[in-house]
């Protein structure tokens, strides 16, 4: 395989990876992933994030609480929260007695957006080694407590925590939204999308009923009707406005 298949394949492999090895992490692959992670590329350079990693035990037991009780985030070897993060860009404009004009949605975009990219990096670097992960949105779930327990500072938001480590599954791939329905030529498509939609629910339903130990038996789409169905998270926006994001 060259290299640039093996790229394509790493791309192309993932999986998420709950359960891990009893095996460390090495410092010195941590060090690579973080460079890693590093040369995403950012809006107007700004590389509005941080990256926080956690051993400790007892940390990681108290997160796995706030983040809805995933047992994985408790067992893996290091987990990582990925945190949008404003706070040395408000230290900079303060130094320099400049108004720091970070209330604009496109400033809590380019944060996130950063953020995410950082993570996809640091997650592939992380699969080069051998290593498997899963992303935890759960962090977001009592961001609040979240932000206390590490002691974030003003101007920052957990974004997505991370655990990594050595595999000790192999989980089937789960199928993707079929191409004419993410992929548009010159505009936005609109022919085919209900289709599309109906045969990518049946080859969804038929992916979770047949794997193992499954929780869900439906679709795609019910799937999605429940989840935008309700309200989630709802004490979010409170803490983004209490870390000094005041949107206009």
């Amino acid at each position: 395989m060259n290299q640039h298949e093996a790229i394509r394949h790493l791309m192309k492999a993932h999986r998420s990876i709950r359960r891990f090895k009893d095996q460390t992490v090495s410092q010195a692959i941590i060090d690579d992933l973080i460079e890693c992670a590093q040369w995403a590329p950012s809006s107007h350079n700004v590389q509005a994030y941080s990256i926080i990693c956690i051993r400790n035990k007892d940390t990681k037991q108290k997160l796995r609480t706030l983040c809805g009780d995933q047992s994985y985030i408790s067992e893996c070897p290091v987990f990582f929260v990925f945190v949008m993060d404003f706070y040395r860009h408000s230290v900079i404009s303060a130094c320099q007695k400049e108004a720091f004009e970070i209330n604009e949605t496109e400033n809590m975009l380019v944060g996130a957006v950063d953020t995410a990219l950082v993570a996809e990096n640091f997650l592939l670097a992380a699969r080069s080694y051998g290593l498997g992960g899963v992303m935890i949105g759960g962090i977001r779930n009592e961001a609040e407590e979240v932000a206390k327990l590490l002691k974030l500072p003003p101007y920052t938001v957990p974004i997505m925590g991370m655990c990594v480590g050595y595999p000790d599954q192999a989980p089937e791939q789960k199928p993707r939204l079929l191409k004419p329905t993410i992929y548009h030529e010159e505009v936005y498509q609109f022919e085919g999308l209900t289709d599309n939609l109906s045969t990518y629910n049946q080859i969804s339903e038929a992916y979770y009923l047949k794997r193992a130990n499954s929780k869900k038996n439906t679709g795609w789409i019910k799937q999605m009707q429940a989840y935008f169905g309700k309200i989630r998270r709802a004490k979010l926006t409170k803490f983004i406005n209490d870390q000094g994001f005041s949107l206009k």
